[in-house]
């Protein structure tokens, strides 16, 4: 079963209850890539609480954390843009 944009605001809304989120799938960005027979590519920007006083690689891993169980099914690559609310 393939990982839709859906399935991962699902996941992150409920792992980091995101004051701002957006989830955007680029696979057809990506399309004759080798990697996109593996799953798809998609990029998230989302700002929470959650990031605040956290290191960029925190930040990161948090939101990886949120979709371990999406990964397998078919996220080939993931762009994060992670954000605390008073950042720009």
């Amino acid at each position: 079963m393939s990982v839709t944009a859906i399935d991962i605001e699902s996941a992150l809304r409920e792992a980091l209850q995101p004051l701002e989120l957006e989830v955007r799938d680029d696979s057809h960005l990506h399309a004759g890539h080798a990697g996109a027979r593996e799953g798809r590519h998609f990029w998230v920007r989302v700002v929470s609480e959650r990031f605040t006083g956290t290191t960029r690689i925190a930040r990161h891993r948090l939101v990886y954390h949120a979709l371990d169980p999406l990964i397998s099914r078919g996220i080939h690559a993931l762009a994060i843009d992670a954000r605390a609310p008073h950042e720009p």
